[in-house]
């Protein structure tokens, strides 16, 4: 009797630390600003259609400095890339910065820099490696 419980809290344990990652929804309310909070919960579910509505059809994006094709760059992204972790909220909601993950380069801590137009629609996006 005693194995049989010991195999079966083996195989619980084994079956959830075998689960997605992905399943696990990661907090966003302290992200204050509602557009940049909008964002990350698009990208967080790899919605497409919700991420692009948000940005301006001319839509900018520097990563580490260098601009990037902003379609490009999140058409590939998008269901590949997320926050592990939001540490720190600045520039009133519209700096985050964060534990990050990319199926392609890893595990790192990473800024989103967001610019908004007058009507609330991102004409910039700044990302990188951060150092904080």
């Amino acid at each position: 009797m005693k194995s049989t419980i010991i195999a079966l809290c083996l195989l619980l344990t084994l079956s959830a630390c075998s689960q997605n990652k992905r399943d696990t929804v990661m907090d966003t309310s302290v992200i204050t600003n509602p557009t940049a909070k909008k964002t990350i919960d698009a990208l967080q579910s790899a919605d497409a259609k919700a991420w692009f509505a948000l940005f301006t059809p001319d839509a900018e994006l520097y990563d580490d400095g260098r601009k990037m094709n902003f379609r490009k760059f999140f058409e590939a992204a998008l269901g590949h890339e997320r926050f592990t972790s939001i540490d720190k909220v600045e520039n009133n909601g519209l700096s985050l910065f964060g534990k990050f993950h990319s199926d392609r380069w890893g595990n790192f801590k990473t800024y989103f820099k967001f610019s908004l137009t007058a009507d609330g629609k991102i004409e910039r996006l700044d990302i990188g490696q951060a150092n904080y």
